[in-house]
């Protein structure tokens, strides 16, 4: 569940940093959440969301969307199946944070710093609290990075879609598929206007 945080994060710090009063916006084209899978109890696997977007006012209120259509597994009826039976043709989970705009003023450029956020994730019609320890750099005055700063898991149980994992081993004649999966990720802020 942890791992959708990251986004949280990212839009905390960027829009902390400064270099735009009127805001943060998640550049998608450079962006990528990723999770692993281990099936038959020795075959790791890794998968990504391409499609993010996302914004944090200078307030400090910020929101990330995944389209979930975007799931890349690097096969194809995987990913039909990862959208209809684990994802039930959900469009999007939206992750959402108030965060403190004061714990992240005066990054340098070429300055980094490591903080904790927390935040509540939409998936499914459940709104699951998750909490992220992320690694933040200010690249250069209008771009700042994001990115996980140690080993996150996600609980299939706690995102509610169990069943949805129990029916991709059925289809694939798998004997198990782990109920907690690593996330990493990079999310990459440019400044921009954004309503506050």
């Amino acid at each position: 569940m942890r791992n959708f945080k990251l986004a949280i994060a990212a839009l905390a710090i960027t829009s902390a940093t400064g270099a735009s009063a009127e805001g943060w916006v998640l550049n998608g084209d450079q962006s990528v959440v990723g999770f692993g899978s281990i099936k038959s109890d020795d075959t790791g696997e890794a998968h990504t969301f391409s499609g993010l977007s996302g914004t944090v006012s200078k307030e400090g209120v910020a929101e990330v969307e995944i389209d979930l259509g975007t799931v890349e597994t690097n096969i194809d009826i995987r990913n039909e199946r990862m959208t209809e039976y684990v994802f039930q043709n959900a469009p999007t989970a939206t992750l959402k944070a108030q965060v403190d705009m004061a714990d992240f003023n005066g990054l340098a450029v070429g300055e980094s710093t490591v903080t904790e956020i927390d935040g509540d994730l939409v998936l499914l019609g459940l709104e699951t609290p998750v909490y992220m320890d992320v690694f933040v750099m200010r690249l250069d005055e209008e771009n700042v990075m994001v990115t996980t700063n140690s080993m996150m898991f996600v609980s299939t149980e706690e995102l509610g879609v169990n069943e949805g994992i129990d029916k991709l081993m059925e289809l694939a004649s798998l004997p198990d598929i782990t109920r907690a999966a690593p996330v990493p990720f990079r999310l990459m802020f440019n400044s921009g206007a954004t309503e506050s």
